[in-house]
């Protein structure tokens, strides 16, 4: 994540800059008619000069500074837009006005005091609720229970929200000024627990917010009594991932989805292309177990296939989809795996079932093809190239092959459960099947 650098000092020093004279009428005064009237009259045009995009639907003069010594004069408003947040608005004559919404003008000042210009109008008196609506144009659907200000740069502005669930919580980077039609980047402050940068969250603590991994633990039909917890990293479908290390030495990662329920787990020995894999517990080990636990099971179903590596493919729940490599250069093939049946499909047949082996070499599965040319009469070809045509509506399947010696190859008809080879026609005869041959040398 890049460093971000923000002006912390000018976002959160505005109460400072207040004089005296501003700071005891807004603290005593409370909204009088007389302020009403002439933050009316005058602030609708100010907030307009400074390009700030707001309906004012009320407004109030809070006061005015003369500093003689810096020759300036600066007036200070509150506005209630019709849609967003309200602000405050501090004026300079002949200068520029800065912006600040309610949530940064009601920071406490450095010694701890509140804020003499929080705002007071009663439209402005809810906030919290007017960010919720800017965190949601970014997916956060949580009930927002508690914010502040970051900060905020000469284009960004920086809050942080807290979650009712007392773990989830985000920084908000919106624009400047952060008006209703602002755009809004929320990322999960765990982001920002493991980043370097001078912005924190501070409304909940790391801890506090890894406790998401037991949630998904209990949720999850593996056992796991959590001994560790480790952010992983998040997706761009706003998924997060966690990697759990459990008491009996086993580890998981888990992906949680941006409603927050469990998605799907790995454990460590299936899980080291997932964003880099488990770093708590010892994958390695892990997945030398996993290997041999696969051997056993594609032995059990037919496969003979000492697994040297292998990887996972998503699948539903209940299923095990792993492509499986087999050592002493065999072919491999794609192992499923279930509670009640399993099958493994060699890397030629894969495509059928919906699957392509990516770690095996192509020219592994064209033996089986080569096979199933001759056990057609076709003895004259060696597969040099396969690609699935398709399959039909009555569970036909169509492969067609390349031949080594450039010939013209073949188009191979399956049928499925089992798969089984029933035809191998020449290209030349295949031209009415979903378009005829299209490998180079077929056509």
């Amino acid at each position: 994540m890049r460093r971000k650098t923000i002006g912390l000092a000018a976002a959160l020093a505005l109460v400072a800059l207040a004089p005296a004279a501003v700071m005891s009428q807004s603290r005593d005064a409370g909204v009088t008619e007389k302020a009403r009237t002439q933050g009316m009259a005058e602030a609708p045009a100010v907030a307009q000069a400074a390009g700030l995009n707001c309906q004012v639907v009320d407004a109030r003069f809070i006061g005015k500074n003369e500093d003689r010594r810096a020759k300036t004069s600066t007036s200070y408003y509150e506005v209630d837009c019709q849609e967003g947040m309200g602000f405050v608005m501090e004026a300079v004559a002949g200068g520029a006005t800065n912006l600040y919404t309610c949530i940064e003008a009601a920071a406490p000042t450095a010694d701890g005091k509140p804020s003499a210009l929080a705002c007071q109008l009663p439209g402005n008196q809810n906030p919290q609720a007017e960010l919720a609506k800017l965190a949601a144009k970014d997916g956060v659907t949580c009930p927002i229970v508690n914010s502040r200000a970051i900060g905020r740069s000469s284009t960004n502005t920086f809050f942080e929200v807290a979650c009712e669930d007392g773990v989830s919580g985000y920084i908000l980077n919106t624009g400047y000024p952060a008006t209703a039609d602002t755009k809004v980047d929320a990322t999960n402050c765990l982001v920002y627990d493991q980043a370097e940068t001078n912005i924190r969250c501070e409304l909940g603590d790391a801890a506090s917010r890894l406790r998401v991994v037991d949630q998904m633990a209990a949720a999850d039909a593996k056992s796991c009594a959590v001994t560790e917890r480790r952010f992983v990293g998040a997706t761009t479908d706003g998924s997060n991932y966690f990697e759990a290390a459990c008491e009996d030495g086993k580890g998981y990662i888990y992906k949680v989805a941006a409603t927050g329920q469990l998605a799907e787990s790995w454990d460590c020995a299936r899980a080291l292309g997932i964003l880099g894999g488990c770093t708590l517990t010892d994958a390695r080990e892990a997945a030398t177990e996993q290997a041999a636990l696969y051997t056993r099971l594609s032995k059990a179903a037919g496969f003979d296939c000492d697994v040297e590596k292998y990887a996972v493919f998503p699948a539903s729940g209940g299923k095990d989809v792993v492509e499986l490599v087999c050592k002493d250069g065999k072919p491999g093939g794609v192992g499923v795996f279930e509670l009640n049946k399993s099958a493994v499909y060699n890397c030629a047949y894969a495509p059928i079932v919906g699957y392509r082996c990516g770690l095996n070499p192509d020219n592994s599965a064209y033996a089986a093809l080569t096979a199933d040319l001759k056990k057609h009469g076709r003895d004259s070809c060696v597969v040099s190239a396969q690609r699935l045509v398709g399959k039909t509506a009555d569970g036909s399947a169509y492969i067609e092959v390349a031949c080594a010696d450039g010939l013209a190859g073949y188009m191979i008809e399956y049928k499925q459960n089992p798969i089984t080879s029933v035809e191998a026609m020449g290209c030349a005869f295949a031209k009415g099947i979903a378009g005829g041959c299209k490998l180079p040398g077929n056509t």
